[in-house]
């Protein structure tokens, strides 16, 4: 995630920590660096030089070129500012005070609508509501299809009826069915297109006056660009867009439509999408991204997921098998399934403070996330005896043989999986300790 922005922002870092004092002519070289960094990472220009001269604002009131340490104040000023162009604090869902609260979700084709209303009725089921998925694109060959199936593997129930009706017509039948079944949240999965077209805001701006949603979220990929930019706004100009659920955020290495959204629009974004499994949808937090993009990691989002992967005598466990040094193999597999409910290895890395720099030297990206490789390592670890699980080490040539024929694997992924295991447990050796982590204390 943000990738290229995030290591020219550690490139322009590095090069004004290695100075003392900053002159004039050096704080206005960084802040060009900076300008054109956010340039081509596809930000808005408009956003760009409101964000520069803000920049500069605050850099010259903090009189940065006086201080002993204008390096750390200018990384703690940056990050302040990029905080406040994502939209300072986070925003939540607006819930209606009575049953139901209607969330309405509008956007082109293609930017991951229908599997973004799964997505958020799994993460509104994790908060204690109810949710009720309504399928109302009659326009796109199996749309209707797709979403029963995406709600029946995620245990989600689906309203539809047919093609025939008006999409106002399905949701004022869900609305109906939702007070008969104790139903306090619908989600609308609407019509969407390949171009922006009257008919597509005709239909939306209808269900607005007749329906009165309490959320119309709007739907951008994050991968598009400029282009994603333009049609959000034609969005907005014609209906009350309320927030954005930004999709696709795992695969932007730019981080352009991220950081223009919130002041192009006028709206905040509400969720991102991380990837396809059903739980990478998270509630955006602007103060948290903005510690990403510069490299500084996401250690409350981290906290956050390990509390919901861990309970507290496994994390007190494994704290004490990294102090002691005593990680083995079956620790290695057990953790692997455990991270399934985290992210993948680079998502984790991403959000460890200072560890940014190490995943180019990690081969295990994604491994976490990868059900067949997983399945792979289950088999060999279960071939090993308990003396090869505890102590590695041991195993040459002829046992990794032996390995190799009862786990039906080979060797060389044998090897992979012992060089993963070794490099992990160096890290972990030399890094800190869950001591920091809240549940285990």
């Amino acid at each position: 995630m943000f990738a290229n922005l995030t290591n020219k922002f550690q490139t322009i870092f590095r090069k004004i920590k290695n100075r003392g004092k900053l002159s004039e002519d050096d704080i206005k070289n960084c802040l060009h660096e900076i300008r054109i960094a956010l340039l081509e990472a596809d930000v808005n220009y408009k956003v760009v030089k409101e964000f520069i001269n803000d920049l500069y604002i605050q850099i010259q009131q903090e009189k940065v070129s006086e201080s002993l340490t204008p390096a750390q104040q200018i990384i703690k000023i940056v990050n302040k500012e990029i905080t406040k162009v994502l939209g300072s604090e986070q925003n939540n869902i607006t819930m209606n005070s009575k049953a139901p609260t209607i969330i309405l979700l509008a956007g082109l084709q293609g930017t991951g609508k229908t599997t973004t209303a799964v997505k958020l009725g799994h993460y509104l089921r994790g908060k204690g509501h109810k949710p009720l998925l309504v399928a109302t694109d009659i326009q796109r060959p199996a749309a209707t299809e797709q979403l029963k199936i995406l709600g029946v593997k995620s245990n989600l129930p689906v309203f539809s009826m047919g093609k025939k009706e008006s999409a106002i017509n399905i949701i004022k039948g869900a609305i109906k069915y939702s007070k008969k079944n104790d139903i306090d949240v619908l989600i609308i999965d609407t019509a969407g297109r390949l171009h922006i077209d009257d008919k597509l805001m005709n239909e939306l701006q209808e269900i607005e006056k007749d329906i009165s949603p309490q959320e119309k979220l709007l739907i951008v990929d994050a991968m598009a660009g400029q282009d994603a930019l333009n049609a959000a706004k034609i969005f907005c100009d014609r209906i009350n867009i309320s927030g954005v659920i930004l999709t696709k955020l795992d695969g932007d290495s730019r981080g352009g439509v991220a950081l223009s959204l919130r002041k192009a629009l006028g709206v905040p974004i509400k969720f991102i999408g991380i990837g396809e499994k059903i739980d990478n949808l998270q509630v955006f937090h602007p103060e948290r991204m903005a510690s990403r993009i510069l490299g500084m990691g996401d250690i409350l989002t981290l906290i956050e997921k390990t509390e919901s992967a861990y309970n507290k005598k496994e994390l007190k466990n494994l704290d004490k098998k990294i102090r002691s040094n005593d990680f083995d193999l079956s620790d290695f597999y057990f953790q692997l399934k455990k991270m399934k409910n985290i992210g993948s290895m680079e998502q984790i890395v991403d959000m460890i403070p200072g560890f940014n720099n190490i995943k180019n030297r990690l081969q295990f990206n994604n491994l976490a996330n990868e059900e067949d490789e997983l399945k792979k390592y289950e088999a060999i670890i279960s071939s090993m005896t308990i003396e090869e699980r505890k102590n590695p080490y041991i195993i040459n040539g002829s046992r990794r043989k032996r390995i190799a024929r009862g786990s039906g694997t080979q060797i060389n992924e044998i090897n992979r999986l012992l060089k993963q295991f070794f490099k992990l447990k160096g890290i972990l050796k030399k890094g800190p300790t869950l001591k920091n982590i809240p549940l285990i204390n």
